[in-house]
């Protein structure tokens, strides 16, 4: 009797785990806050770059939103290994937020980014000269790997 009343709660528990990941599956995870207000882009970008010049590193633009699943799916791919050594190592990261792609368009035209898909990736040296400016190559990230993030990182770092 007594095994079976804790086979039976045991049973219990998982069908109410299933349910609540199934539950939790539906309605999506709650979007991590990666970009900052819209009107932050242009100091956040100015403070990069002074940051790569001192360091001797490249600034790498991200321009996204937090409503975007492959900006999300971006964040996660850079801090896996061994990205956010090469992001660390190479790198000056920011974030510019785009809103509903229609904030922030002069600094991704003055970056070289075509923003018809996000994120969307800039890679400028330490003065703040472009050097790539990415067009959609990530604007399905959610059906990549975060190895083609780690190619992308090798092709760029100085």
């Amino acid at each position: 009797m007594i095994a079976t009343r804790t086979l039976s709660k045991t049973i219990a528990a998982l069908i109410l785990g299933a349910s609540l990941t199934v539950g939790a599956i539906a309605q999506g995870p709650t979007p991590k806050h990666l970009y900052p207000e819209t009107s932050a882009a242009q100091h956040d970008l100015d403070v990069a770059i002074a940051q790569a010049h001192r360091q001797h590193k490249r600034v790498l633009v991200d321009f996204g939103g937090d409503w975007c699943g492959d900006c999300q799916v971006l964040d996660i791919y850079a801090h896996q290994s061994p990205n956010t050594e090469l992001l660390s190592k190479y790198f000056v990261k920011v974030n510019i937020n785009i809103s509903r792609i229609d904030t922030n368009i002069d600094i991704a035209k003055r970056c070289g980014v075509d923003l018809r898909g996000v994120p969307a990736l800039a890679v400028l040296d330490n003065h703040g000269n472009v050097i790539f400016g990415q067009h959609n190559e990530f604007s399905n990230m959610r059906n990549m790997n975060s190895s083609d993030l780690t190619a992308f990182l090798n092709k760029w770092k100085q």
